[in-house]
Formats: C-alpha cells, structure tokens, sequence
C-alpha cells in the first residue's frame, strides 16, 4: 500500500499526528482549507519533530527526513490518486465529519482505510452515510498527539477486524500503543476511565473529604506516578484478586454513582469559572502557571516514554 498518509485538518491534533507520522517514515500530505493555519502549519510540524529530536525520541535519520515530509494544501481531490492511509482530524462537529468522510468514501478506493480522530463521536455515526462501512474506524489519538503513546483504535457497526488490526499494526510501526476497542460506545475505552476517576474526585471535593490540591497531588504522586508501566489490572493481581474483592465491597458503596456531573460543576459553570480559558475553575488560574504545567507535563511524558522505549515493551 502507497505510504503517503492523509491528514485532514490541520489544527493542533492534526499537526501532531502529521509529526509523528512523517517522524516514522511516512509522507504527509495536510488538507486544511483555513489559510491560516496552511501557513503555521508547516513551523508547527517542524518544531514538534525538531521536540522529538531533541528529547531523543526519533533518530537524526528520521528527523532529518520528518522536516521535509508534510506538505499543506487546500486541494483535496487533487492528492486522492496518492494516499493509502487516511486520517480526519477536524472539529468534533458530527455533521461536518458525516459530510466529510461521505465525500473521502467517494473519492478513495474501498481498500484505503479511514479513520477518524474524534475524542468523543461514535464512528457510526459519523459514517452513517458511508457505503464502504467496513473501512472506517476511529484512531483517537491523545493529546499531545506527538508524546503520547495511546492510540484508542475503536471499531464501528460496521469495521471489519482486518481494518482494525491493519490499523493498530500501522500505528505501532509509528511508536504508539494502539489498543483496540471492540465495540463503538461514548468514551471510547480510556476516556470511560478518566471520566470514572473526575466523578469521583470532584465527588472528593464536593464533599468536603479534600481540596481540589490534594486530590490532584494524590493522583499524581500515588496511583498516577505508577500507571505508565503497573496499571490496574496489573496491580489487582499482584496484591491478589481476593484482596481487592473485599476492598470493592467495602469501597465502592460509598463511591459516588452519579450519571450526571455532580453540583461543583453546575455551579461554576453558573458562575462562568470554566477553568483556564476563564482565569478561574477548581483553581485560580491567575496564580497557578498554566505554561509551567504543561512544560511539566510534556518534560514527564517524554522521559517515561524514553523509559519504556529502553526498558522494551511492558504490556506483555
């Protein structure tokens, strides 16, 4: 199959996944029809790999490569005929993905597969018109898309398993994890975990056990700091399944249950403190360095993925 990957939209997460694909070979053709973003785009691809040189991550071969291998255009119809693998990476607005992949079933042939990188659709959904359904999957990449590994490859009604698993296989010769995810339901397979996990920590605070501080240093400096190579399953069995039975008994009558987001957000929600983009959320944002965090962040991420990536594969 032709190795020249397909990226449609050229925002934040479609330069991303534009990087580390071209970082692993491939030649990247961004279809984004906002001139703005067809001209940073090309500096935002060229630092996020210059990143990934940097930190040791890619080799100067792969760089050296990656830095002359994307290419932005306006022009869809005109790089159909040299694609054999593509990607949507475009606004989570299910008429516009319905509308897009309808047009990209049209204009590739059936064995080109693709996938969308929707954080929260259902690819059903969004290829509700699509004839070839066995073709399409959605290949949620997590932000930031050039550092994180997980790669949640979700299968619709439709997606046959040998799309699937050319997927998956596709995206670990890229370096990500794929994990696949058998059936096309709300939060995918991880995002249902981190869901569970906000529900009760906002839960925490609401009921007074903890501040919003507190809960998030015991996330990051118990479970958290262990999750990139014990995860839970894992640690079920090495403290023993009994154990954590009679744990879950006791524990999980006094966890909260909700369906709904519990009052905490209704009222800041009400009071217009939606987080960093308002100033204020859980934090005060004026006082807490947005910038430093995520700094910390990525500097955390790149040296836990150096880590694995010496130590060999841990989800054996």
């Amino acid at each position: 199959m032709n190795k020249t990957v397909l990226l449609v939209g050229g925002g934040m997460m479609g330069c991303g996944i534009a990087s580390i694909s071209a970082a692993a070979g491939n030649r990247v053709v961004v279809v984004e029809p906002q001139k703005h973003a067809r001209e940073t785009g090309p500096k935002r691809v060229s630092a996020l790999v210059e990143e990934l040189s940097k930190n040791e991550l890619i080799t100067k071969d792969a760089f050296d490569f990656a830095v002359n291998a994307v290419t932005f255009t306006d022009n869809l119809e005109r790089v159909a005929g040299e694609v054999g693998f593509v990607i949507e990476a475009i606004a989570e607005d299910l008429n516009a993905k319905q509308n897009l992949f309808e047009t990209l079933d049209q204009l590739f042939p059936p064995e080109i597969p693709i996938v969308s990188n929707t954080s929260g659709l259902r690819i059903t959904d969004i290829g509700a018109r699509v004839v070839h359904k066995e073709r399409i999957a959605t290949a949620h990449f997590w932000f930031p898309a050039h550092l994180v590994p997980l790669v949640e490859v979700v299968m619709g009604d439709g997606t046959s398993l040998e799309v699937a698993d050319w997927v998956c296989a596709t995206l670990k010769s890229w370096g990500k994890a794929p994990v696949l995810v058998r059936k096309d339901l709300p939060g995918q397979l991880a995002n249902r975990i981190l869901q569970a996990v906000i529900r009760e920590a906002s839960n925490i605070v609401e009921m007074g056990l903890a501040s919003p501080q507190d809960v998030d240093t015991a996330v990051k400096m118990g479970m958290g700091i262990r999750f990139p190579v014990w995860g839970p399953l894992e640690h079920v069995d090495a403290v023993g399944v009994d154990l954590c039975r009679n744990v879950q008994n006791t524990v999980l009558p006094g966890i909260s249950g909700r369906q709904m987001a519990n009052s905490t957000f209704d009222s800041l929600v009400s009071q217009g403190n939606l987080g960093y983009k308002t100033g204020r959320g859980f934090y005060d944002w004026e006082i807490k360095d947005m910038q430093k965090l995520e700094s910390l962040r990525n500097d955390f991420i790149i040296q836990a993925v150096k880590f694995i990536k010496e130590r060999g594969e841990v989800d054996k």
